[in-house]
C-alpha cells in the first residue's frame, strides 16, 4: 500500500492585507496556550448551540460578538475562527458574566474570552495594543491609586453620549465630596484613597502574577511609568516602617 505524503496546509493571510501569513504552526501554538489555562476546562464542557448566551448578552446587541461563537470555535477547535476573533471580537465582550449565569451547560463564555484576551497579550497581537491603548490613563490611574476613575476624569467633553444628564457634571465636586462622612473620599485626584500598604501589596500581586510583565508588553512607556510609581511607593512604606520601628525603640528607651 502506497504512503502518501501529507500536504501541508497554506497559512492563514488576509489576501488585501500586507501583514505576514499565520502558518498552521503557529495556529496550533497559540490554540495549546489558550487549552493550557488552569481555567480552561472550568469554563467550558460542551455546547447546545442554543444561543441563550448571545440573546442575553449586552454586547452582541451593538457588536459583532457573540458568546456563543466563541464557545463555539473553541469547543470544535476552529483554529482559524479563534485567531480571527482574537483580532478584534474578543475585545468587545463587557465581562458582565451574564452568559455563564443563563448557560444550560454551566459554560462561561466570558471567562473564555478573558483567556483569550491574556493569549492574546502573550503572543503580542497587534489588536492588544489598539485596543488598550486609548485605555492608558486608565490602566495608570487603576496600577498607581488603587481607582479605576476618578472623580475629575469625568468631564463633559469626554462623555457626550450622556445627553441632559451631563449637566450633572458641573455639580461643585470638590465641596460635595468634602461632605462626604468618609475622609478617605474628600478627593477629586481619585475615587477613594487607597492607603500605601495596600498599595504596596497590589503592586507586589500584580508583579507575582505576571500583570506587570504583560502591561510591558502593550505599552512599555506606561510600563515604566507605572513601575517608577510603584518603587517610590515601596520606597515610602520602608521608610514608614522603619519610622515605627524607631518610635518602638524610642518607647521600649522609656
Amino acid at each position: 500500500m502506497t504512503a502518501h505524503a501529507t500536504i501541508p496546509l497554506p497559512p492563514i493571510a488576509d489576501p488585501v492585507s500586507d501583514a505576514a501569513p499565520i502558518s498552521r504552526e503557529k495556529l496550533e501554538e497559540i490554540f495549546e496556550d489558550i487549552r493550557s489555562h488552569p481555567t480552561y476546562d472550568h469554563e467550558i464542557h460542551g455546547c447546545l448551540n442554543c444561543g441563550i448566551c448571545t440573546a442575553t448578552c449586552p454586547s452582541a446587541h451593538y457588536y459583532d460578538y457573540s458568546p456563543r461563537e466563541i464557545v463555539q470555535l473553541l469547543w470544535t477547535e476552529n483554529l482559524e475562527g479563534i485567531y480571527d476573533a482574537m483580532q478584534e471580537k474578543i475585545w468587545a465582550c463587557a465581562q458582565c458574566y451574564t452568559c455563564a449565569a443563563r448557560c444550560p451547560f454551566e459554560n462561561s463564555p466570558g471567562g473564555l474570552v478573558m483567556i483569550l484576551r491574556e493569549v492574546a497579550i502573550q503572543h503580542d497581537f497587534d489588536s492588544v495594543k489598539e485596543v488598550l491603548r486609548p485605555f492608558s490613563r486608565v490602566l495608570l490611574k487603576v496600577v498607581s491609586t488603587g481607582n479605576q476613575l476618578a472623580p475629575n476624569m469625568i468631564t463633559k467633553e469626554a462623555f457626550p453620549d450622556w445627553g441632559p444628564n451631563v449637566a450633572k457634571v458641573d455639580a461643585p465636586l470638590a465641596i460635595l465630596r468634602k461632605a462626604i462622612p468618609m475622609p478617605t473620599m474628600h478627593t477629586l485626584d481619585t475615587a477613594w484613597e487607597v492607603n500605601l500598604r495596600t498599595s504596596v501589596e497590589l503592586y507586589t500581586i500584580w508583579e507575582a502574577t505576571g500583570v506587570l510583565d504583560q502591561l510591558e508588553k502593550v505599552d512599555e512607556n506606561l510600563f515604566d511609568v507605572v513601575s517608577d510609581v510603584m518603587e517610590e511607593k515601596r520606597e515610602e512604606w520602608e521608610e514608614w516602617l522603619e519610622e515605627q520601628d524607631d518610635d518602638d525603640d524610642e518607647d521600649d528607651d522609656d
